[in-house]
């Protein structure tokens, strides 16, 4: 398990730079072949995905000739560079609501690439590693700042046996717009009613509590160096950093661990129609494997008016993204590949838009 872990986080800390900042672009890894002659794409948007982005678009330009060049800025940033047309796609966590989809006249496509976990880590060393158990409502309150102390008779109640510290809570979360804030503030949403009332969900809120961080690469490092904290982050960056995830009540009242199998299993609950956007949250999902705090993520891609020359070069990274050696790259990551009868789906959406 522990050379895993590592492998885990040699990856995450090529693609992120180091793991305590936000990582540059892939230029410089995603070389094109000698003869020079490849085209080259940008890119801007999500770090949610950016430890497999990375790795794909170093496999391609070495397989094609094709050089893309992504900016972990997180989804604000890409759903913003995207509408301007200072990049040539975008990535988010977070799909664009109808406001936004009509800021491009409506000209764009959310195509899925994988599925992921958002995981709510923390640091307290006491308990050497071993998982804790948290419930929606009662994660909701810590972020809402109504539970303050890790020895809170609520999450004592949830974590029988556990030890827990009679310290004060430090809640971390995002200081840019992201779309692993959209993913779990969808599902606070869903299990809090104070939460959807008074916070609500977005890629960037007003958080009641706590302090900031820049990119998933920046709430890791805030929970890693803080004592008594606790954050969300996309599961892959809690591994290579080597701290504990929790075990989420689901619908179906299990506690599930994140794991391909439990954020597939969340995935089993969408339906696709086949004139579908995509644009469809899983988050609370129903099914007793279910993880709780999974989403799909997606590349923005221009369609219609907006369409124009490197569009042509983006679809062909869409179709070897969708080939099965491409969707392994990402379970050897901790994300989920695409369930087969959603790949046919983008096949067909692709070829209409």
């Amino acid at each position: 398990m522990r050379s895993s872990i590592v492998a885990l986080g040699l990856l995450v800390l090529a693609a992120c730079g180091g793991g305590d900042r936000p990582p540059a672009s892939t230029a410089d890894s995603a070389r094109s072949p000698s003869s020079g002659g490849g085209a080259t794409i940008t890119g801007a948007g999500a770090t949610f995905p950016n430890p497999l982005y990375s790795k794909w678009f170093d496999a391609y330009a070495r397989e094609k000739g094709v050089r893309i060049n992504y900016q972990s800025i997180g989804s604000g940033g890409g759903i913003r560079q995207f509408t301007e047309g200072t990049v040539d796609f975008g990535a988010t966590d977070g799909p664009m609501n109808d406001q936004q989809i009509a800021a491009v006249q409506g000209n764009v496509l959310h195509v899925p690439t994988v599925l992921g976990a958002v995981v709510a880590t923390y640091n307290l060393p006491a308990l050497r590693g071993k998982p804790l158990r948290f419930d929606g409502p009662t994660l909701a309150d810590i972020f809402l700042g109504r539970v303050t102390r890790w020895n809170d008779a609520r999450i004592v109640a949830l974590n029988p046996g556990v030890a827990l510290p009679a310290e004060d809570i430090l809640v971390v979360h995002r200081s840019d717009g992201s779309g692993t804030s959209y993913i779990f503030t969808d599902y606070l949403s869903k299990v809090s009613t104070e939460w959807r009332t008074k916070v609500g969900k977005a890629t960037s809120v007003e958080w009641p509590v706590g302090l900031g961080g820049k990119g998933n690469e920046g709430v890791t490092q805030q929970v890693k160096q803080s004592e008594g904290s606790i954050g969300y982050v996309e599961l892959i960056y809690a591994h290579a950093n080597q701290l504990p995830v929790a075990e989420i009540r689901n619908a179906a009242g299990q506690f599930v661990s994140p794991t391909l199998r439990t954020v597939t299993a969340a995935a089993d609950v969408a339906s696709f129609g086949p004139d579908t956007d995509f644009r469809v949250s899983i988050t609370d999902a129903k099914g007793p494997e279910a993880y709780p705090i999974a989403s799909f993520t997606w590349l923005l891609i221009h369609t219609g008016a907006r369409r124009g020359a490197k569009d042509e070069a983006i679809r062909g990274f869409l179709a070897w993204m969708l080939e099965p050696a491409a969707q392994r790259m990402a379970a050897d990551l901790q994300y989920a590949p695409l369930p087969v009868r959603l790949i046919e789906l983008v096949r067909q959406r692709l070829a209409a838009s």
